[in-house]
C-alpha cells in the first residue's frame, strides 16, 4: 500500500507541472490569439476562402472552421462547430466527414508543447492537412455513404462570422481567451492526474515492460523505440494530452530523441482516443450516430499520416 501512495503522490506531481508549467502558457498565449483573430472576422475569411476547396472532399462550411479551431486551438476545440452542424441543415454525411477529419488531425494542445522539444511544425501540419481530407473524402464516398437514409436536408451550416460587438478591446478580448485556457486546463488536471497514474501502474506492474519486449522487432523495423509503447498505450487509455505529457518526460530523459519523436508523430498525435471521441461526440445525437463511418474514416487518414513520417524522417 505504501508503494501505491508513492505512486500517487508522484503522479499528482508530475500531472501539476505538466498542466501549470507546460499546458498552461502555451494554451493561454494560442487561445487568446484564436479569440481576437477569430472576433476580427479573421478566422472566418480563411473559412470562406477554403470552403469551395473541402467541399470536394464531403466537408461543409463550418467543418473549415472545425479545422483550423482543432490546428490552433484544442482537440475540443471543434465542439462548437459540430454543435452547429447537430443543429441546422448539415447533413449526417457531411458530418460524419468532418468528424473523421478532425478525428485524424493533430491537435494543438499535443503539438505545440512538443514543438519544444523537436517536433517538426511544417510537417506536422502539412500532414495533419493531408491525412484529414483523406479521412473526411474516404467517410463522404465511402464509409458514410448511406447514412442520410431518408433523413431530408443536406444542406450548407452556415460559415462563422464576425464578433459583433467592435467595442471590445483587444486586451479584454485576449484575457477573456486567456481565462477560457485556463479553465480548460483546471478541468483537465484530474484527468491528467488518473492518466499518469494508471500509466505508472503499468509501469511498475512490469505490463509496459512486457510490450516494450514483446513489440522490439515490430518496432525496430521502422525505427521507432521499444519505449514508445509507453506513450502509445497512454495515448489510447488516456487521451493525447497525457500522451502528450508522458513523451515530455520521455524526451526530456533521454529515452526518446526529436527524430523518433517525429517518425512516430504521425500515428499518435490526434484526437481517435477513448477521451477525444467521447468529448467530440458529445455535440448531440446526430454526431453519436455517425461515429462508427467517421472512426473507420479516421482510420485511413491516421495511417496514411503515419506512413508520411516514416518516409520523410
Amino acid at each position: 500500500m505504501e508503494d501505491v501512495i508513492k505512486v500517487m503522490l508522484q503522479s499528482g506531481k508530475s500531472a501539476i507541472e505538466l498542466a501549470l508549467y507546460i499546458l498552461l502558457p502555451v494554451l493561454v498565449i494560442m487561445m487568446a490569439l484564436m479569440k481576437v483573430v477569430e472576433a476580427k472576422g479573421l478566422l472566418a475569411l480563411v473559412a470562406r476562402l477554403l470552403q469551395p476547396l473541402l467541399r470536394l472532399f464531403g466537408v461543409p462550411g463550418a467543418g473549415v472552421f472545425a479545422m483550423l479551431q482543432l490546428l490552433l486551438v484544442s482537440f475540443a476545440a471543434p465542439l462548437a462547430t459540430l454543435s452547429i452542424m447537430e443543429k441546422d441543415d448539415t447533413s449526417r454525411r457531411q458530418i460524419a466527414a468532418t468528424l473523421a477529419m478532425v478525428l485524424a488531425m493533430s491537435q494543438a494542445n499535443a503539438v505545440y508543447p512538443l514543438v519544444a522539444v523537436g517536433l517538426n511544425l511544417p510537417v506536422i501540419m502539412a500532414t495533419s492537412v493531408a491525412g484529414g481530407l483523406i479521412a473526411a473524402a474516404c467517410t463522404y464516398y465511402l464509409f458514410a455513404r448511406a447514412v442520410d437514409g431518408n433523413e431530408q436536408g443536406g444542406g450548407e451550416s452556415a460559415l462563422p462570422s464576425a464578433e459583433k460587438n467592435r467595442s471590445v478591446s483587444l486586451l479584454n478580448l485576449m484575457i477573456s481567451g486567456g481565462q477560457e485556457a485556463v479553465q480548460v486546463i483546471i478541468g483537465a488536471i484530474p484527468l491528467l492526474i488518473l492518466a499518469i497514474f494508471a500509466v505508472n501502474l503499468l509501469k511498475v506492474s512490469g505490463a509496459i515492460s512486457y510490450l516494450e519486449t514483446f513489440l522490439a522487432p515490430l518496432f525496430g523495423l521502422i525505427g521507432v523505440p521499444p519505449v514508445a509503447v509507453l506513450p502509445i498505450a497512454t495515448k489510447y487509455l488516456a487521451g493525447g494530452t497525457a500522451m502528450m505529457g508522458v513523451t515530455l518526460n520521455l524526451v526530456k530523459e533521454g529515452a526518446i530523441n526529436a527524430l523518433q519523436l517525429n517518425r512516430m508523430a504521425g500515428f499518435i498525435i490526434n484526437p481517435c482516443d477513448i477521451v477525444g471521441v467521447a468529448v467530440l461526440v458529445s455535440a448531440g445525437n446526430r454526431c453519436s450516430s455517425v461515429v462508427k463511418p467517421a472512426i473507420a474514416g479516421a482510420f485511413v487518414g491516421i495511417v496514411i499520416r503515419g506512413v508520411l513520417h516514416l518516409l520523410i524522417f
